[in-house]
This record gives structure tokens, sequence and C-alpha cells, in this order.
């Protein structure tokens, strides 16, 4: 489906706001049914009086928003990639345990096929053999 960009009166403030084809094609992507009755400024206003909102609503410029909500910031601990030996961060506490991934090693040892803690156990073993 083509899409063109399109002129919306803001709910909120009364002002013209362009919703763009890209934005379009972003909501229809995400199955979003109704289009955008704020403009990105009075969206923004609206997200951080409400403390964060969650959907995937356009913020700013460019940015797609959402999640989070009250969440707040996530402690974040240093550690060393097991896969490429850089210094990383990870949202818990390195025990030495098991290997710590940064977010590219993460990727490659989850994404590419039978990694991982899914699948195959063997014999019921599963996630002993960590």
């Amino acid at each position: 489906m083509s899409y063109s960009d399109r002129n919306i009166t803001c709910s909120d403030c009364n002002q013209s706001f362009v919703f763009t084809s890209g934005e379009q094609e972003f909501y229809a992507t995400k199955g979003f049914a109704n289009q955008p009755t704020r403009c990105p400024a009075c969206r923004a206003a609206r997200k951080s009086a409400t403390g964060g909102g969650g959907g995937g609503g356009f913020s700013g410029g460019g940015g797609y928003g959402g999640g989070g909500g009250d969440r707040g910031r996530r402690e974040m601990h240093p550690a060393v990639c097991a896969g490429c030996g850089q210094d990383t961060q990870v949202p818990f506490v390195p025990s030495g345990a098991r290997p710590v991934y940064c977010r590219d090693c993460f990727a490659k040892q989850s994404g590419g096929g039978g990694g991982g803690r899914s699948g195959g156990g063997g014999g019921g073993r599963g996630r002993d053999r960590y």
C-alpha cells in the first residue's frame, strides 16, 4: 500500500502537523487502527505528564518511544565479554559462574540456531549442563 503525507489538526493545541508516509507505514506495521490525534509536542507533553506511557507512540522528531512506564533507570554493572573480551555493562551482578556477553556477542549466541537454553535438553538434563 502506498502512503502520502497527511495534515492533521492536533486535538490539544489545534495546530496542524504532518502525519508522514513513514509514520503511517510504521502505524500499519504495528497494527494501529487509528491515526494520531495529537501533534508530537503534545504527545511528548502528555507522555511525560502521565509518567511515561507504554505504547509505541511517536515521540518527537524521528524516534519511536514506548515501554517502561515508571520502571526508572536500570542499574548496570561492569563486566568483560566472554566472546570478544571488551568491557561491557549488564543489568545483573555477574557471579563468575557463567559467561557474560556484550550485546553483539549475546545476539550471536542466542540468534543463530540451537544455542541457549531453549530446545533439546539431552535426556532431561537441560539446564544442569551449565
